[in-house]
């Protein structure tokens, strides 16, 4: 056992840190820079993201703001947030972890599970830095998007 996660898996892991990217960029919620990128570009990420994660992250997302028309928004969770702000790879890895365990439970294709859970209420829980929901434990964060709601 080499400890290394499986390739697809890191796949996952940089087209989610990369969505974080951009969203921190262009000041925007996460769904909509989901949205604007759309399913078709989101796979085609997801395919060549070996070949992507090569490339300087700034000039990726440059690239894909330009072409799939990104404006800029007026959501800044970094500026608002109260204590240290998680980098776009950190954030990355939570969602990773949360697509992953949704569609492992669903039998989910791993990028329609991608759009639900950018889509969903969760999103907003965790982009807010100033809670304590991005740095929650895998499990729980699974748990409460199963249920709907935030676990007491």
């Amino acid at each position: 056992m080499t400890g290394r996660e499986p390739q697809r898996e890191n796949d996952l892991f940089f087209l989610c840190s990369l969505i974080e990217y951009i969203s921190r960029k262009t000041m925007n919620h996460r769904d909509v820079v989901v949205n604007a990128l759309g399913k078709q570009e989101l796979l085609h990420i997801f395919d060549y993201a070996d070949v992507y994660h090569c490339e300087n992250i700034d000039k990726v997302s440059d690239e894909l703001i330009h072409k799939h028309h990104i404006e800029q928004g007026d959501f800044d969770n970094v500026a608002a947030a109260r204590y240290s702000v998680p980098s776009h790879w950190d954030i990355g890895r939570v969602y990773q972890r949360l697509i992953l365990d949704i569609a492992n439970a669903t039998a989910s294709d791993w990028i329609d599970t991608l759009i639900t859970v950018y889509n969903s209420w969760i999103t907003h829980k965790i982009d807010n830095y100033n809670s304590s929901m991005y740095y929650e434990n895998p499990s729980y964060l699974f748990e409460s998007y199963k249920a709907g709601t935030v676990l007491a």
